[in-house]
């Protein structure tokens, strides 16, 4: 029987530990798809279960990495057939059944999606979940109307995965862009993604006024509480927030005031659970929309041995942009 590499976490007395070990298919959690994985990459969320640094893993031992992609080896599912390019995000995979730091994974096939034609599988996963939240970021300010007209787009952790590819989607539909980061010294990579302005994140990581000077029509926020709380309070009458992340904290220290005395709309924004509806029209938008040329430079590739440090670095802000990491 054929074996295969995977990066595994165990859990311990003292907390976790990680171990490269040789699997077979046998192995594999139940699922209707065996899929080769080919490209995977480094989230925020891999960083949290490689680390242990957050209860992210809810199932022992486990196989983290929360999206890959690759080609289908088997299937028994009736969307998908041997030979297939697919692409997975989300669904608890890396958390809850086992993930894409593996050169092989069993997956259900509702989870999955077909690859559109005109992505690599290196450029989806530069994309990755990072970066398919931040589309699914943008077409919910679109569909709340939030034209570039209305004014420019605030986008939080501007340096991270979810942050720079936001800002060269936005880029490239004709918004205006204030990027926030907490390394000012990258300021000329954030304007050749498309940013016009940076501001520091120290503006706004603070406790902050119930209400302030209106400075932007909507934003893009992966931090969460007191940045959110001072982004809602600074966003300008009828704007719109996509919120998607919680890096800065899980809480929301914020007051009514800019909902009913400004009109404001605060849009939740889930990648996790997402139809699969919304997930191929965001691909599809991706594949169509983002500048290759772009992405590329903001994108690193690493092998499967090097996401341990990995996880490591992107939780340590060292991390800018997106890494592919090469599975096959």
């Amino acid at each position: 029987m054929t074996m295969f590499k995977a990066l595994q976490i165990s859990k311990t007395d003292d907390g976790q530990k990680l171990d490269w070990v040789e699997l077979s298919e046998k192995d594999l959690m139940e699922g209707d798809v065996t899929v080769k994985v080919e490209k995977t990459t480094v989230n925020y969320k891999d960083g949290l279960a490689i680390t242990g640094s957050s209860p992210v893993v809810r199932h022992w031992p486990m196989v983290p990495g929360i999206d890959f992609a690759g080609t289908v080896l088997s299937s028994q599912h009736d969307e998908f057939k041997k030979g297939d390019a697919v692409i997975l995000n989300g669904f608890g995979v890396g958390e809850t059944h086992w993930g894409a730091y593996s050169e092989v994974a069993r997956v259900k096939g509702d989870w999955l999606i077909h690859k559109p034609e005109n992505i690599s599988a290196h450029d989806a996963m530069a994309v990755g979940t990072a970066g398919y939240t931040s589309m699914l970021c943008v077409l919910a300010l679109e569909e709340s109307g939030l034209t570039p007209d209305k004014g420019p787009i605030l986008v939080t952790g501007a340096n991270g995965g979810v942050g720079s590819v936001a800002i060269a989607l936005l880029a490239k539909a004709g918004y205006e862009i204030i990027a926030s980061t907490g390394r000012p010294e990258e300021e000329a990579f954030l304007k050749s993604l498309g940013a016009h302005q940076i501001i520091d994140r120290s503006e706004l990581s603070e406790k902050g006024r119930p209400l302030g000077k209106e400075r932007w029509a909507g934003a893009i926020d992966a931090v969460g509480s007191h940045s959110l709380a001072n982004i809602l309070a600074q966003t300008q009458y009828g704007g719109v927030v996509a919120c998607c992340g919680l890096a800065q904290g899980f809480d929301l220290p914020t007051t009514v005031m800019p909902f009913i005395l400004r009109g404001i709309t605060l849009r939740g924004v889930d990648s996790v659970y997402a139809s699969k509806e919304k997930r191929i029209k965001a691909w599809d938008r991706i594949a169509n929309d983002l500048d290759r040329d772009i992405l590329a430079s903001l994108t690193r590739e690493i092998p499967l041995e090097s996401v341990i440090q990995a996880g490591h670095d992107i939780l340590d802000g060292k991390i800018r942009g997106r890494v592919v990491v090469n599975i096959s």
